[in-house]
């Protein structure tokens, strides 16, 4: 059984959220606030945490510091309608999607099972590809879901090995915003949706570039990116 660690000060939205996913088959597990979370998450040994941002004491930014600092479990962040700035900060810290508040149970439930599904399997796209691709400094083990550069592993969370492992299969070629949203992250690309790019970013970072500077991974204006060979 699935286990989701759902932290959320709202005790009424978390009694709604946790009766549906446990309707649902989940296995739920609750913390009202930042502060006990931060003693819950390893005891909760949870498969997906699902994480609000807006919370007391310690917020829900601060929790996600301390989870990825932890290791790569997903994380789906809970946002305000309008906050922005916040889902872009979560994403640079390592969460793994967002979901704006107030949100349904059954939507709720349908992007926990997006996020798992993309992380527990390699993205559909590629499911034809050899288990182990390497393209110059760049190795992807889709198998083992492990990728190298310079043969030093590269620390990614779920969502963006699947988003390098969509680029990697189309190598030199385009792959617009919206394939990778929908292979990376299991869901359409929404509205003035920049998950994909905040992820995007994440990944140059943490490969690094070719010997004459050049970030492997380049922005198409208007259609996507590409990864390029050396």
């Amino acid at each position: 059984m699935t286990r989701i660690l759902l932290i959320d000060d709202d005790a009424a939205l978390t009694a709604l959220l946790g009766e549906y996913l446990e309707q649902e088959g989940f296995q739920v597990s609750v913390a009202g606030d930042g502060e006990r979370a931060l003693g819950r998450i390893v005891d909760a040994r949870a498969d997906i945490v699902v994480l609000d941002i807006m919370m007391p004491r310690v917020d829900g930014l601060q929790v996600l510091r301390h989870i990825r600092s932890e290791g790569t479990v997903p994380v789906l962040m809970l946002t305000g309608r309008g906050d922005e700035a916040d889902r872009i900060t979560g994403l640079d810290l390592g969460a793994d999607d967002y979901l704006a508040k107030p949100c349904s149970p059954a939507e709720l439930a349908a992007r926990v099972r997006a996020i798992l599904r993309r992380s527990h399997s390699a993205a559909g796209a590629v499911t034809e590809n050899a288990a182990v691709q390497k393209e110059g400094p760049l190795t992807i083990d889709r198998q083992r879901r492990i990728a190298t550069w310079a043969n030093q592993p590269i620390t990614l969370t779920g969502v963006e090995f699947n988003i390098l492992d969509v680029l990697m299969a189309q190598i030199g070629k385009p792959v617009s915003r919206s394939d990778l949203s929908q292979q990376g992250l299991g869901r359409p690309i929404a509205a003035y949706d920049r998950a994909v790019d905040v992820h995007v970013s994440a990944i140059r970072q943490k490969i690094g570039s070719f010997d004459d500077g050049r970030s492997p991974i380049q922005s198409l204006r208007g259609i996507g990116y590409l990864l390029v060979r050396e």
